[in-house]
């Protein structure tokens, strides 16, 4: 069982409406890069990467880096979260 702390860090991962959007777009478009959420989205890129920061951490979210391309997908745990917040809708 997750401690307290850590359940703490992955509600907080999911708690802005800006990283529930882009839960839900790397969902249905998986391997995104930053610059392509940040566009998607119509967020500054610089804010779109600190709140992929927060889902990383979270471990909502997992990164694949190859060379300096950057790819986005949903973790086993992001999948879990996002489909328990479309029960909330």
């Amino acid at each position: 069982m997750l401690r307290k702390r850590q359940l703490e860090q992955i509600v907080r991962g999911f708690s802005n409406h800006r990283r529930i959007e882009m839960l839900d777009l790397i969902d249905s478009m998986p391997e995104l890069s930053v610059d392509e959420i940040s566009k998607k989205l119509n967020i500054n890129f610089k804010t779109t990467s600190s709140h992929l920061r927060r889902l990383i951490i979270a471990g909502l979210i997992m990164k694949r880096s190859r060379g300096k391309d950057i790819r986005h997908k949903l973790s086993e745990r992001g999948k879990f979260i996002l489909t328990f917040l479309r029960t909330l809708e």
